[in-house]
């Protein structure tokens, strides 16, 4: 059994104000895996101001850029090196199948390289050719961190959740609180073993697994200067509001409901064969999961035979299985959530394809849905507009192009997408018009080097590359 009995704060391995563990039960089968001890306020308030004084000291922010940036590179060194153990610890904890947790180890290091690039290229101070030529003054423009950077992350994707906070604001000077959920403790355990090895001065960085009351004492603390949060519109809200009173710097990845629009033209087997990674990705938990299959009148049956011949084939069960492909939800609520949106569904006519609210015989053990296809959805309904976060895919029927935009833009929504057909200009056009923040063509994979982020409700701010790095930056005009 894996045990994290002390908190890492500041660097250091400390004992927490609350020596209870909390156990960590699998979701593949309840069984205990890992204890670990969880933050309370006032292990909060010790973090803040470690975190305080050393930025105050300077000692890393004032460090010259390529320092910092030789510091979270040998980082992502370390974690490259532990790839398999991470895999296996966010299978264990987490329950996502195991070639999910193994495929998205080499997305991690182009995450980091994308950081890293930016850093190396960005312009830590400038000196500003005059607008007017006889301007008594020249401009020297410096970008400096911010302070001190309250991170808070989700359950489901821990590792990609944390470097894509912390790196950049590591890179950028500051000093981290990085604000764990309590379900990944072991792996964000680990995660603080990498950094300690990583040799990152006193106080810098801290990993503290907590709950949400506690998560909100640390966002509210009056000596942190900007929140960076990844999790859902709901407890978004909350955070902006408490951002707005205090006026700290904020920045926030929210929910999804995006939308896959095949074009008739589209090769069918490839869309459908693209949904499985697009669409089922992470047990479906995932924020930028594509849940709303738009398909054309003209060739819709095809394309709901297609689904539901491609979700019958994937296995379900053990995510240690190297042959299952949808592993458990992560706790017994969020398995009947997903159950209740299915029944939903039912309820609200659109047609049951395959699946339902059934507990996948021999899995009762675990927190086990059956993955399900609803057709004859009208895009009204809730479980249309509503984010499920599991394995639920609804198709909904489109007349022509601007309806499938109209269809597409038609939620509060607005993170991810992907349009399919055998012209990729043409493809390239339909995306111009869906209002997401990141949309892919025929299934490409999401490029590191461009901005993440979402429209509407989907979020505030962007993140990946020298525009995520540049979120965590404060910028300085001295005139000599």
């Amino acid at each position: 059994m894996i045990t994290y009995g002390r908190l890492f704060i500041g660097g250091t391995w400390v004992e927490p104000s609350n020596p209870e563990l909390l156990d960590i039960a699998s979701p593949h089968d309840q069984s205990v895996v890992g204890r670990a001890a969880q933050a309370q306020p006032a292990d909060i308030d010790r973090a803040v101001a470690v975190a305080r004084a050393s930025f105050e000291g300077g000692e890393w922010h004032l460090t010259p850029p390529a320092q910092r940036i030789a510091a979270l590179r040998r980082f992502n060194t370390l974690r490259e090196e532990n790839a398999e153990k991470i895999a296996h610890l966010i299978s264990l904890e987490n329950g996502s199948a195991g070639w999910f947790t193994r495929a998205g180890q080499p997305g991690l290091t182009r995450q980091a390289n994308a950081y890293l690039k930016a850093a190396e290229e960005f312009a830590w101070e400038e000196t500003l050719v005059p607008s007017d030529p006889a301007s008594p003054v020249r401009s020297v423009v410096r970008r400096e961190a911010v302070g001190v950077v309250a991170a808070v992350i989700p359950w489901n994707s821990p590792f990609s959740s944390a470097t894509s906070k912390i790196i950049p604001s590591l890179l950028a000077g500051n000093s981290v609180v990085l604000k764990v959920s309590p379900e990944n403790s072991l792996s964000m355990g680990f995660l603080a073993e990498l950094l300690e090895q990583a040799g990152l001065p006193e106080g810098v960085i801290s990993v503290m697994p907590a709950d949400r009351e506690t998560s909100e004492h640390l966002v509210s603390h009056q000596d942190v200067d900007k929140i960076a949060f990844t999790g859902s519109t709901r407890a978004g809200r909350r955070i902006a509001a408490i951002a707005g009173e205090q006026l700290k710097r904020v920045s926030l990845e929210l929910g999804g409901k995006s939308a896959a629009i095949i074009l008739p033209d589209a090769d069918i087997d490839k869309a459908v064969a693209g949904v499985k990674f697009g669409s089922l990705l992470n047990n479906g938990e995932s924020c930028i999961a594509q849940t709303r299959i738009l398909a054309p009148r003209s060739r819709y049956e095809e394309v709901v035979a297609g689904l539901k011949e491609l979700v019958e084939s994937l296995k379900v069960g053990d995510p240690n299985d190297p042959d299952t492909f949808i592993g458990p939800m992560i706790r017994p609520d969020q398995q009947e959530r997903v159950r209740n949106y299915i029944q939903l569904g039912i309820e609200e006519g659109a047609r049951l394809v395959t699946g339902g609210p059934q507990i996948p015989e021999g899995l009762e053990k675990g927190n086990y849905v059956t993955p399900t296809v609803f057709a004859d959805v009208d895009n009204s309904m809730r479980i249309a507009q509503e984010e499920i976060f599991g394995p639920v895919l609804v198709v909904i029927a489109y007349d022509d192009e601007d309806d499938a935009v109209r269809i597409a833009n038609d939620s509060e929504y607005g993170l991810s997408g992907g349009v399919w057909s055998a012209d990729e200009e043409h493809a390239l056009a339909v995306a111009r018009r869906v209002r997401t923040g990141t949309i892919t063509i025929n299934g490409a994979s999401i490029a590191f080097d461009g901005p993440f982020g979402g429209f509407k409700a989907s979020g505030i701010g962007r993140e990946y590359g020298a525009v995520g790095l540049g979120t965590y930056i404060e910028y300085k005009t001295v005139t000599v």
